[in-house]
């Protein structure tokens, strides 16, 4: 597959397993993709398998993802920047990159997908379809470099949810460090078990599978995730500890009531987490005028983040008549009001549409 010479132009800096699907959908959709690794053989094996055109630098390109591990992202996006367009990157801890980087082109980003597989032969194009997209835009973010970044990943079938870069380190730490910690804690003690009896890794159903299937992702990511966002990690640990020793009591006592009622709560969260992408005659378009003033996308992005709100679509509008601005979002009929209320109070004056 070759790119049209009026391709968009996007570049990819580290060529695994995200940076190599990256490239596998941008091309998919027409763009043409030049990328770099510090293995220069991963590149040279990134372009054999069409996810990137090219190996090397290009200075046309608008957009850059910077997809190495997290203790690299920052120097890397800074070297980015330098080259000019707009940068994001796709690492698990965003408070200490936002902070060292502080740049009105360069937007945190981590998409919530994965795969058992490694590196970039394990690249899958489909790999972000109905996946969140966290996006961590700061005061000082560029409005059009939020809404071209946030473009380019709803074009990739992904949903984007806008937090704080604390916030989303926080959340993250409850959601994906500690759940991965914990399944391979959970692995590791089955398979001191399977040492003393044969029987026990052969006795694993599809519960035992289901909760373990992370433990088999790349190790070497994690030790930079935890050292990064260690304090938020501890925490959830923390917790968790304090839950299971609270289960453990239920068990201990008997106590059939309080088990029933906690797995009950449980299994209640687990139906309600968010289903797929509603249908388009499902979609609200809430417009939003703003004083074009620093940290309003932030503000109003953020908002709705915090509520579980994604953002279908985002367009920034620009008055020719005065500092002012309008913010279109297209959000899901459901959440429309929820949008709404939340944003009157906090002073905005939104309006809103069915799209069907």
């Amino acid at each position: 597959m070759t790119s049209p010479p009026d391709a968009r132009r996007a570049v990819v800096v580290g060529t695994g397993l995200i940076g190599g699907s990256l490239g596998l959908a941008l091309r998919g959709r027409g763009w043409h993709v030049t990328g770099r690794d510090l293995d220069s053989g991963r590149a040279e094996r990134a372009v054999a398998l069409g996810a990137l055109d090219a190996v090397g630098h290009d200075p046309a390109a608008e957009i850059t993802f910077v997809c190495t591990p997290v203790s690299s992202i920052a120097a890397e996006v800074r070297a980015a920047l330098a080259g000019g367009g707009v940068v994001t990157d796709v690492g698990g801890v965003k408070a200490p990159v936002v902070a060292a980087v502080d740049h009105r082109c360069y937007v945190g980003g981590h998409p919530m997908a994965g795969s058992e597989q490694e590196g970039v032969d394990g690249a899958d194009a489909e790999l972000f379809e109905g996946a969140t997209w966290v996006l961590t835009p700061t005061v000082d973010t560029d409005p059009r470099a939020y809404a071209l970044v946030q473009s380019v990943i709803t074009s990739l079938g992904a949903d984007v949810v806008a937090l704080s870069p604390q916030r989303h380190d926080e959340l993250v730490a409850t959601v994906s460090h500690v759940p991965h910690l914990t399944a391979a804690t959970l692995m590791a003690l089955a398979a001191d078990g399977a040492d003393e009896h044969a029987a026990v890794l052969r006795l694993a159903a599809g519960g035992f599978r289901d909760m373990t299937r992370i433990a088999s992702g790349h190790p070497g990511i994690w030790p930079d995730i935890c050292a990064e966002n260690r304090d938020a990690i501890v925490d959830g640990l923390d917790r968790l500890v304090g839950s299971l020793s609270a289960m453990r009591d239920l068990v201990q006592r008997g106590d059939r009531g309080g088990l029933l009622a906690a797995l009950e709560r449980a299994r209640a969260a687990r139906v309600h987490l968010p289903a797929p992408a509603p249908e388009p005659e499902h979609l609200v378009e809430i417009r939003v005028p703003v004083p074009d003033r620093p940290g309003v996308l932030a503000e109003v992005t953020t908002l709705l983040g915090e509520l579980g709100i994604n953002i279908e679509d985002l367009e920034i509008a620009h008055s020719a008549e005065g500092p002012r601005g309008v913010i279109v979002l297209v959000v899901e009929d459901t959440a429309a009001d929820d949008a709404r209320k939340a944003l009157v109070a906090q002073g905005f004056h939104p309006s809103l549409r069915r799209l069907s």
